[in-house]
């Protein structure tokens, strides 16, 4: 079928692996998990073959993809706005060393927070490492950047960053398919000077980056992504993204004729952003996320005739709307009639017949002889026993906090140091905590909550998944005594209670593995199994 019905996530894993990639790489991560599900699920991907499970965390996923792109092949590397955090470091180095097959790093940010712990913009990274970045507006335009960011990694040899926003990822749009090509042939370059990153290697290699910005420019200047839309009028609107969908929306509701210049690939397009400001008295820049180029703008410009994110014209945070957008223009919004408010918003709550619910009250029972107790968590669906009924945890940060957290607390002198963490957050970033803990014989209690799935984006396989937890728990030092496993049923509880009392209790580094498969997976094995008989 050369038209599709796609989410705005499945277009840009159809054009990776119409654009003739060899391998994805990815931690999942919502909203961009079904990039990488839909590369698994898609047949031609299994026959050419597409390299396409799950990585450890976006670090290693990134170094993979990098290694992938070293040898000559396209790579295509997944990940949300934070999981960009943990991978930062090769990808702010491999903008040093340069590529060589493609490779393009989808990175899906969270504006209004639906499943973050921030909205921040991928786009600084962009900027910081000084790539070309590419932030399309409609599922087809992400189809087409996609194949555009793998030749124009190949041209320029540089990692292409490609910003996409949860609205973009989870919504639904016909989208045209392109010819195929096949994947590159294997060719590694033996090119010490470029890739190994000793000083005198680096000074150069950033130096020939430094020289690519002005080519990088007026790439931009000539991409179908960026356009000038002509009307009248004194105001204008720079439209980054997603943005433009809303500004056009206005323009065409309200039969309004304001010029528009749509920015979708970066660096910016310094003389279309000046014709713009030349031909207008006051601009207003809609970009979703942080006002990142709106305070680039008035820099150049001066903020006198400059309204967006900065200045109140558009809240300063949150996701964009029409509605949004026309206030910013002066024009109150049409009011809708309102839904009666006959349904109660209901807080979210770990499934009925969860694990991580009979973990919580034996957890609970324990603590609770304590004066004094705080238990550090972690991020996955085992988060929602900081709600009620249970209110059994009392920190989630960032993947991997809670060892590390529990440790410096239990390094104050905090007694007891309890934390928890699932299966896959542990083999993603808790090793390494794990091991700080065993090295300095640090007082604490590690809950490993093992389901067998990284469950909270939808049960994909992790590291840990095979039950291999007590095994790497073994391997770093835990003392064998002191590695103890439960198993989180209603049946178990008061088998469980003592477990947990006695490890709590002792002195140094323990573990305690609650052993429960996901029951939304089991559910679905079954399913599987007998749909097949």
């Amino acid at each position: 079928m050369n038209k599709q019905l796609l989410l705005g996530a499945e277009a840009i894993a159809l054009a990776a692996l119409d654009a003739g990639i060899s391998g994805v790489y990815a931690y999942p991560g919502t909203p961009s998990t079904e990039i990488t599900e839909y590369i698994q699920k898609k047949s031609h991907a299994i026959d050419q073959p597409v390299r396409s499970t799950w990585s450890a965390n976006e670090k290693t996923a990134y170094e993979a993809a990098l290694g992938m792109s070293y040898a000559g092949k396209r790579s295509l590397v997944c990940m949300k706005h934070v999981g960009l955090n943990v991978a930062a470091d090769p990808f702010i180095n491999s903008a040093i060393t340069g590529v060589n097959g493609g490779l393009v790093i989808a990175v899906a940010d969270d504006p209004s927070m639906h499943s973050s712990q921030n909205e921040q913009d991928s786009r600084f990274y962009g900027k910081f490492a000084m790539v070309p970045l590419l932030e399309p507006s409609s599922q087809q335009d992400l189809y087409n950047a996609t194949r555009h960011a793998f030749d124009l990694s190949e041209s320029v040899k540089l990692p292409v960053l490609l910003r996409l926003t949860t609205r973009l990822a989870h919504s639904r749009a016909g989208v045209e398919r392109s010819a195929t090509r096949m994947q590159n042939l294997l060719h590694a370059p033996y090119a010490p000077e470029r890739f190994v990153l000793m000083p005198h290697n680096a000074r150069r290699q950033y130096n020939l980056l430094l020289g690519m910005q002005e080519e990088l420019e007026k790439r931009s200047e000539n991409s179908w992504l960026n356009r000038l839309i002509s009307g009248s009028g004194p105001k204008g609107v720079i439209a980054f993204g997603i943005a433009y969908n809303y500004v056009m929306e206005i323009r065409q509701a309200y039969a309004l004729d304001f010029p528009v210049l749509q920015i979708g690939q970066y660096p910016l397009p310094r003389k279309l952003v000046e014709s713009l400001f030349n031909e207008c008295n006051e601009i207003l820049v809609a970009e979703e996320g942080y006002p990142l180029y709106e305070e680039l703008l008035r820099g150049y410009f001066g903020g006198n005739n400059i309204r967006g994110r900065l200045d109140g014209t558009l809240p300063r945070a949150g996701e964009l709307n029409a509605d949004i957008i026309a206030r910013g223009l002066g024009i109150e919004p049409k009011k809708v009639r309102a839904i009666p408010g006959i349904v109660v918003n209901r807080p979210p709550e770990l499934c009925k017949g969860c694990g991580h619910r009979d973990l919580y009250d034996a957890l609970n029972k324990v603590m609770n002889s304590f004066a004094e107790h705080h238990v550090f968590s972690d991020i996955g669906c085992y988060t929602l026993g900081a709600l009620e009924p249970f209110n059994a945890i009392h920190t989630c940060v960032d993947m991997g906090a809670s060892i590390t957290m529990a440790k410096g607390a239990a390094d104050a002198g905090l007694r007891p140091a309890v934390a928890v963490i699932g299966d896959s957050t542990f083999t993603h970033s808790g090793m390494t905590g794990l091991l700080d803990a065993i090295n300095d014989r640090s007082p604490l209690t590690v809950i490993i909550a093992d389901n067998d799935t990284t469950a909270m984006t939808g049960g994909q396989q992790s590291s840990a998944t095979g039950s291999k937890i007590l095994d790497i728990c073994r391997g770093l030092g835990v003392e064998e005594q002191h590695i103890r496993t439960i198993i989180p049923l209603k049946s178990h509880l008061e088998k469980n209670i003592t477990i947990l009392a006695e490890e709590i209790s002792y002195e140094g580094v323990s573990v305690v593995i609650a052993q429960r498969e996901c029951i939304e997976t089991a559910a679905r094995k079954k399913r599987t199994q007998a749909a097949r008989s």
